[in-house]
């Protein structure tokens, strides 16, 4: 990889990190923090535009900064883990579970229609 890609995920790694703590904001402001809605949103539009750039077939140093970097730094595995496991302790055992599962049917279902989506554009 170049200087000039190293740079470039460095900085679009970045603004998908703020990304993600903007969003996760304006969602929580909105509906609050009782179930993790704003790790839902990010993780579901994450892969929804992980989704679309595969099927856009995007390969190389466009892969790596919009893919890797921008996204894998806007969604984030941790926190939703982290959340789910603060239902758990808190005796959220069906939100957990829902958190869970909602979580990887939508994110499956909206990667997969990007995909197509992206495939025909």
């Amino acid at each position: 990889m170049s200087a000039w890609v190293w740079i470039a995920v460095a900085v679009v790694g970045g603004l998908g990190a703020i990304a993600r703590f903007l969003l996760d904001a304006i969602v929580a402001g909105r509906v609050g923090r009782a179930l993790p809605s704003g790790t839902f949103v990010i993780n579901a539009s994450g892969s929804f535009a992980l989704g679309l750039l595969t099927g856009l077939a995007l390969t190389g140093d466009a892969l790596i900064i919009a893919g890797t970097a921008t996204i894998g730094a806007f969604t984030t595995f941790s926190t939703w883990m982290f959340e789910t496991q603060r239902l758990v302790e808190d005796g959220e055992i069906a939100g957990a579970l829902l958190n869970v599962l909602v979580s990887l049917l939508v994110g499956f279902g909206a990667a997969a229609l990007a995909r197509t989506i992206g495939a025909h554009l």
